[in-house]
């Protein structure tokens, strides 16, 4: 699976489903999607907030209500990512119930990484083995 191809698939046609199994390749090439817009979402929103502070000049810091822009995308993608998320671990056999060890801290994190990155199993309860 391609880049936009992924991206297509996770927010259209999946934007809430957490059925299924999602392929390696759906799952990092949306999360290198999700990533580029966020981070240009929020350098965006910070070079506007940051020169309408400089153009006070006052050397304080003011709460914009533009500042909280800067959560749209990481809102609006959460079920997506979340979908993801899930039919991912579902596509190694495991429930997506696993992605509450998120929870725990940095241990968590890495745990998730690290199913991630493991190989489909084949057939498993969850579906068919996806197509790259």
């Amino acid at each position: 699976m391609q880049f936009l191809e992924a991206i297509q698939t996770c927010i259209v046609k999946k934007y809430c489903d957490f059925e299924g199994r999602a392929s390696r390749s759906e799952f990092w090439w949306y999360m290198l999607g999700y990533i580029i817009v966020c981070y240009a979402w929020s350098f965006i929103i910070g070079l506007i907030t940051g020169a309408s502070v400089m153009a006070g000049m006052d050397g304080e810091f003011h709460f914009s209500a533009l500042q909280l822009l800067s959560y749209v995308p990481a809102i609006a993608l959460v079920l997506p990512t979340l979908g993801v998320s899930v039919r991912r671990l579902h596509d190694i056999g495991k429930s997506g119930w696993w992605y509450l060890i998120s929870f725990i801290c940095c241990i968590g994190t890495l745990v998730l990484i690290y199913f991630y990155v493991q190989d489909s199993d084949g057939d498993n309860e969850y579906g068919p083995r996806p197509q790259d």
